[in-house]
């Protein structure tokens, strides 16, 4: 028995009862789960695989799981589609993309292969590979690795040179990927070829000049409106403010693409999401011209899963993505609203002091809440809460602030807990759209002009939602419980 299939029986044997799990989020059949990969379109079905250690529920050697779509949010798990098993991947198959060609479904993935250097120690080399199948069954190509590190600049960092986005612009396929300069700086580096087994060098398409941490992951690149956005990963990030914390995060480069050149020229950076737990992020673009992106729900740094936990890591809802007056915006894929059941709505309700609403409550749930402007100095929205857990969002009017709170929400691990969010545009009133799914939740402030990211692995007991406000404030409030059949997605 290869490898692969090894993988596949395990899965078979092992996968984790649903009813365990999130209901409209893509989590690992069983074990680990990280980056998205090859999140792409092949044969009119959406594809996403993922970083998968299928054998422990902690990160090992990279496998790349599979699931499929009709709509982004059921989602049918599939046999996996790549494992370790070749002399150039033996270390891992890590991250990449995928794209649909008259030959079938090409993934393109780093291939890690690790040797004796000097004086014994580990030398690491990472080179980009092909595989090609049917959206099924993959097949790695003989002419692996397509893209040596041999074929980066001299400086650049071999041991760096992973997570390879291709795309096609007429007759000419790009690759991006991410790299480390002479400095550690990072840095993302531009490929093309005609026939996605022969590349050439073009640029560095853009880098951090010692600003934005050090190594680059993850990179995508596209158009967006009459801009383009170079979206990275940077490693070892220093807090600024608000707008960047400290650690792993995920960012935005908008600005103008020379194509002269091939250097992305950033008018602006950004945080692509203020919470605790988003990284990694890959984008498709659908047939009728949507960009939906997806990213992993957590980061190096942030594994906070109760240890008795059989399953680690889940994704983001997708999100369509939108610039309008410059300012990037990011909603949830318009297909969930499909699946909104039990609705509640509540006009022109003061709240003052703390109060629950009727119908109002559960850990599933697309939850509005718009605040009109009032003389009050916080509001405080408390969910998966009871008596001794809640997890919170408190809005200050005075700073224009929102703050995250999960201290309260059984974690037993010494990491972060509370982050805050400055609202960059505000508005006579706010509106806060929160997506609940048994661990985590999603907030998209002001249609999508920001979001907020953060899982929290509360006992499912806990379903009060509590509303507070420390004099009066008038809310309009939208709610819908998400339900399908569950077998759907696994």
């Amino acid at each position: 028995m290869n490898d692969l299939a090894r993988a596949n029986k395990y899965q078979e044997e092992n996968r984790i009862d649903r009813r365990e799990k999130p209901i409209f989020h893509v989590t690992p059949p069983v074990g680990w789960l990280n980056d998205p990969n090859g999140f792409s379109i092949f044969q009119g079905k959406i594809h996403l695989f993922y970083q998968y250690h299928p054998y422990r529920n902690d990160w090992g050697p990279m496998h790349w799981g599979h699931c499929v779509s009709e709509d982004f949010v059921k989602w049918e798990e599939l046999p996996p589609a790549l494992a370790p098993d070749m002399d150039y991947d033996a270390a891992g198959c890590f991250s990449g993309s995928a794209i649909e060609t008259e030959d079938g479904h090409v993934l393109v993935y780093t291939g890690v292969m690790e040797k004796e250097g000097e004086d014994c120690n580990k030398e690491v080399i990472q080179q980009q590979c092909l595989a090609v199948g049917d959206g099924l069954r993959y097949e790695k190509v003989k002419g692996n690795p397509v893209l040596p590190a041999g074929q980066l600049p001299e400086g650049f960092s071999t041991a760096d040179f992973r997570d390879p986005k291709v795309w096609r612009e007429n007759e000419t396929y790009y690759l991006v990927a991410g790299n480390m300069d002479g400095q550690k700086n990072g840095q993302v580096v531009l490929f093309a070829s005609e026939d996605l087994m022969s590349w050439r060098y073009l640029s560095v398409l853009a880098d951090n000049q010692g600003k934005y941490g050090k190594m680059w992951e993850c990179p995508d690149f596209f158009s967006l409106g009459q801009e383009h956005v170079l979206i990275v990963s940077p490693q070892d990030m220093q807090a600024d403010g608000v707008e960047f914390h400290n650690g792993n995060q995920a960012i935005a480069l908008i600005g103008e693409y020379d194509r002269q050149s091939f250097r992305l020229w950033e008018e602006q950076v950004i945080s692509l999401d203020y919470g605790t737990d988003f990284y990694a992020p890959q984008t498709l673009e659908t047939k009728d011209g949507r960009r939906m992106m997806i990213a992993w729900m957590q980061s190096w740094d942030m594994d906070i899963k109760p240890a008795e936990q059989k399953w680690n890591g889940m994704m983001t809802i997708p999100r369509q993505l939108e610039l309008r007056d410059h300012v990037l915006y990011q909603c949830p894929a318009r297909e969930l609203e499909a699946y909104r059941t039990e609705p509640v709505a509540c006009t022109d309700r003061e709240i003052s002091g703390e109060c629950q609403i009727p119908g109002i409550r559960g850990r599933v749930l697309d939850l509005t809440i718009e605040l009109q402007e009032g003389d009050y100095q916080e509001f405080l929205l408390s969910f998966a809460a009871n008596e001794k857990y809640h997890t919170s969002f408190r809005y200050v009017p005075a700073t224009q602030t929102i703050e995250f709170d999960r201290t309260y929400s059984g974690m037993v691990r010494d990491v972060v807990c509370q982050r805050s969010m400055k609202i960059k545009r505000a508005k006579k009133t706010l509106k806060l759209r929160l997506l609940l799914d048994k661990f985590s939740v999603e907030l998209f402030v002001n249609d999508g002009a920001q979001t907020f990211t953060s899982t929290f692995y509360t006992p499912l007991d806990a379903q009060d939602i509590v509303f507070a406000c420390d004099r009066t404030v008038t809310v309009n409030i939208e709610k819908y419980g998400i339900s399908f059949d569950e077998n759907a997605i696994g």
